[in-house]
């Protein structure tokens, strides 16, 4: 068992103490990285969002002649999810040592891994780089990955744009290659209120609301029981699910209005954009139905997030220099998303590796074993040494 450094555990302490939930800004946390990076001579790039309350954070380190184009990424996300209703046994915003473990909000999913990247940053500078290196913080990956696409947009603006990309979700420290996408749909319905007495006189809002769940559910079911399959996943199809349902407001009243929440977690073998269209289309043909039964009634379909799979070939850039690098391959795929599809997407090479468990993301009382953020912070350190002239 090893332990992380001093400086490690110290940048954690610092990330873990800014609360940057995703409904709230995470200015203060890409504030204080950036000053870091200013008082080490570099120059980050803040991408504001255009309400100016959150932004990404580009760290670029140079090689020996300036380039910045090209080299290595090392990709994290600077928010995190609620504490809200979960019973913690310590301050979930204090970094707190117990029994051998680290326990805070975000110090498996991600901030173990930030601390691990922000701090490699003097170690970058120190000595002339034969290829840049680059760190990144995006915002609201928690909520559909949100930040990552506006990122890659900008590099590909500015010129900037990196080879490899190593993304640093928790995976005890062992790549993973492939990943589902993840996609979520909310369809509000608007019906006619009436008395319920008189239901000719309205239109309702959560039976049409139903049937939307009726079809969802075959297509779950088709996908179970026909296919295509990926045998590498835990749960080799396409699956899908209705999330979140509300509706209607008095037990006597033809109820106004209904809203669902659709999610699916694709394998590569699904076309994720005829699902989607295949969505909206039956949408619009339940709100002709609706219409006819009176014209104000209204469907309105809201694609909420689009989170690209990934699927890199074995052979790939980023995976061979993390083999070089001395991390292993993990044989399986994982149904959780990432920004990793994101990066990959936009014409890198992209794998996800990362300290600590994903069992342990989301739940109160978030823990991380030191060892984990020791063998990350030698896999950078050996980066580093790979990366110098």
């Amino acid at each position: 068992m090893s332990a992380p450094s001093s400086d490690v555990l110290t940048w954690l302490q610092k990330l873990i103490a800014i609360d940057t939930t995703s409904r709230d800004s995470n200015l203060p946390l890409i504030e204080l990285v950036a000053d870091h990076a200013r008082g080490l001579g570099l120059e980050p790039q803040v991408f504001p969002t255009p309400d100016g309350r959150k932004a990404n954070l580009l760290v670029t380190v140079p090689d020996a002649d300036g380039n910045t184009g090209g080299g290595v990424l090392l990709s994290g996300h600077s928010d995190v999810v609620p504490t809200d209703g979960q019973d913690w046994t310590s301050d979930p915003y204090t970094l707190t040592e117990r029994d051998g473990l680290l326990y805070g909000r975000g110090v498996t999913d991600m901030k173990g891994f930030d601390a691990v990247a922000v701090n490699a940053l003097a170690a970058l500078v120190a000595h002339p780089l034969r290829t840049p290196v680059h760190v990144a913080l995006t915002y609201d990956e928690e909520i559909g990955c949100v930040g990552a696409q506006p990122l890659v947009d900008s590099w590909h603006d500015l010129g900037v744009l990196p080879e490899i990309v190593f993304v640093g979700e928790p995976t005890s420290m062992r790549m993973i290659r492939a990943h589902k996408s993840i996609n979520l749909v909310q369809v509000s319905f608007t019906g006619v209120p009436a008395h319920s007495s008189l239901t000719a006189s309205g239109v309702n809002a959560i039976e049409y609301a139903a049937l939307l769940v009726r079809y969802w559910r075959d297509q779950a079911d088709a996908w179970r029981t026909e296919g295509p399959y990926d045998e590498a996943y835990p749960l080799p199809y396409t699956t899908g699910s209705v999330n979140l349902f509300t509706g209607g407001n008095g037990v006597n009243i033809v109820p106004e209005s209904a809203s669902v929440t659709l999610e699916f977690r694709s394998i590569a073998e699904t076309d994720d954009r005829a699902v989607l269209d295949a969505v909206v289309a039956y949408c619009r043909d339940l709100e002709a139905q609706m219409q006819a039964e009176h014209p104000q009634a209204k469907v309105e379909v809201t694609i909420v997030a689009e989170t690209v799979g990934l699927d890199t070939p074995a052979d790939a850039p980023a995976v061979q220099l993390g083999t070089e690098l001395g991390l292993e391959v993990q044989a399986d795929k994982v149904t959780y998303g990432t920004e990793a599809g994101i990066f990959a997407g936009g014409g890198m090479s992209a794998v996800v590796c990362g300290p600590g468990d994903i069992a342990q993301a989301h739940k109160p009382d978030e823990f991380i074993d030191p060892d984990q953020l020791a063998q990350c912070e030698a896999f950078v350190a050996r980066l580093v040494e790979y990366a110098r002239a």
